[in-house]
């Protein structure tokens, strides 16, 4: 029986006992009706049949938002209590910090906070662009698209600033709503960093390899300063395993999200992490600390040491530096109008028992030629990318909209010359693919050409955003920005 056996599977997987039998099985009729039924014989997962038995009872009306704010309703019998989570967490990060991890990623994804049947969907591949950098291609697929009914209810409801946002610590066991993530089975682990009171979590939507997320308890603007790198290599100290970084604080170079203090982590190896540092640099007074210009397209600053200290100091110096500079024959200007254009994307992890920390320097400055930022996807790349480019795009993993996987099936009809209804702003491009691989294109080989032709924009589009570009206006700018450097490190 559906119910009974999910009452089973809580007692067997919880602190629930099997004294709690009746009160289980109680609580679920009051969530998706009176009386038991057959399990479907096609296996399907026990909860979403149970929030198809509440719909089919009329308990829940049948939309998106309602279906997600059940299942996960179900879901939190599953999960400990938050103080349960936290204490098994800590006891088992005495084992290694990664059996801590690995602990909570799996009760995350047992538990379905980590949607790993929707991440699934997700459309992933790898490989070098022609201009011979490796980089990483998503296109999102996992977040579902928004019910209409949906946003016609939350357009009558009155809205609260309760939970302020996606990221505040509120969000742990809420209900959710039209408008407002359903969080009931959400775990937060407690932790101080740099001082403060923080949490971890993973991610519902996950655009890599345990995905997690670092939230000040605090709702407080992003920021990016010397208080930022001690919470980075404090983090990476505590998860020697995990990489961290910050979005900038600056829209247009920013994430979607700065209104609250957060960094993005995780178990996953980014693209610029391996790319060569293809020029050294060395700085007065620190000797400990080797220093490079990273060979990507965007404009990365790698500092590697085993002194922390010595890579919080010199990496503050840097920023700074960065922050009031301009050089106004490459478009970088540092303040315009009182606005602040310059700061960094900061990351940091582990190689060995050496720290790195990557500075990419950022520049949000607009001007009539490029409205959306001078530093920002140029138009003839919007086709594929016209959002911010933030921490993960940064490091070579693009994160591409869903609706390129029906355009782009339309694009490879139109290659292969057969009858389609290709957008009109993929035309361009199309053209372009036709003219340089006329007469090779074929059903064999179209949907390799058209990853390779992917992996080329995204690089593209890197190198739009990087303030220095690989030519050699952008070398000899870096020498002068390198110079000032120097100056004041004296």
């Amino acid at each position: 029986m559906l119910i009974e056996n999910f009452v089973q599977k809580i007692i067997a997987n919880t602190d629930y006992l099997e004294m709690d039998r009746v009160y289980l099985f109680n609580r679920l009729q009051a969530l998706v009706g009176d009386g038991d039924v057959e399990e479907q014989a096609s296996g399907e997962d026990s909860l979403l049949q149970l929030v198809d038995l509440a719909v089919k009872r009329s308990k829940i009306p049948d939309d998106v938002t309602s279906r997600e704010i059940l299942a996960d309703q179900l879901a939190d019998f599953l999960t400990p209590a938050p103080s349960k989570v936290n204490g098994l967490f800590w006891n088992k990060y005495d084992q290694s910090p990664k059996a801590a991890t690995d602990w909570f990623y799996d009760l995350s994804t047992h538990n379905n906070y980590v949607k790993k049947a929707a991440i699934a969907k997700n459309i992933v591949f790898s490989g070098k662009s022609s201009y011979g950098h490796p980089l990483e291609i998503t296109i999102n697929l996992s977040k579902p698209e928004k019910d209409p009914k949906a946003i016609a209810a939350a357009a009558k409801k009155k809205d609260t600033d309760y939970p302020k946002c996606d990221l505040c610590l509120e969000n742990e066991g809420y209900l959710g709503d039209y408008g407002k993530n359903a969080r009931s089975n959400l775990r937060i682990i407690r932790m101080n960093i740099g001082g403060e009171k923080w949490g971890m979590q993973y991610s519902p939507y996950a655009y890599f390899n345990e995905h997690c997320i670092f939230l000040d308890q605090i709702h407080e603007p992003m920021v990016i300063n010397q208080q930022t790198l001690i919470n980075l290599l404090e983090i990476v100290k505590t998860f020697p395993h995990y990489m961290v970084g910050s979005n900038a604080d600056l829209p247009i170079v920013g994430g979607s999200l700065l209104s609250h203090e957060h960094y993005q982590g995780g178990g996953h190896r980014f693209p610029m992490m391996n790319a060569p540092v293809k020029k050294k640099l060395t700085f007065a007074g620190y000797p400990q600390v080797k220093g490079g210009i990273v060979d990507w397209p965007m404009s990365d600053i790698r500092l590697i040491s085993q002194d922390t200290e010595a890579l919080i100091e010199l990496g503050t110096k840097i920023i700074k530096s960065w922050q009031k500079y301009s050089d106004p024959g490459l478009g970088i200007v540092a303040e315009s109008e009182n606005v602040r254009h310059h700061t960094v994307t900061p990351i940091a992890h582990k190689d060995g028992d050496e720290y790195v920390l990557e500075l990419v320097l950022r520049d949000n400055s607009t001007s009539s030629d490029y409205p959306l930022g001078i530093f920002h996807p140029h138009q003839d790349k919007w086709h594929i990318k016209k959002e911010n480019i933030g921490l993960i795009e940064v490091m070579g993993r693009a994160i591409l909209p869903g609706r390129l996987k029906g355009e782009l099936g339309e694009v490879k009809k139109y290659l292969l010359g057969q009858d389609n209804q290709i957008a009109e702003i993929h035309l361009p491009w199309a053209k372009q693919l036709q003219a340089k691989y006329y007469a090779a294109i074929n059903e064999e080989n179209v949907d390799q050409l058209l990853q390779q032709a992917l992996l080329d924009i995204f690089d593209q589009v890197l190198a739009d955003a990087g303030v220095y570009k690989n030519d050699a206006k952008g070398e000899a700018g870096w020498q002068k920005f390198l110079t000032v450097i120097a100056a004041e490190n004296k």
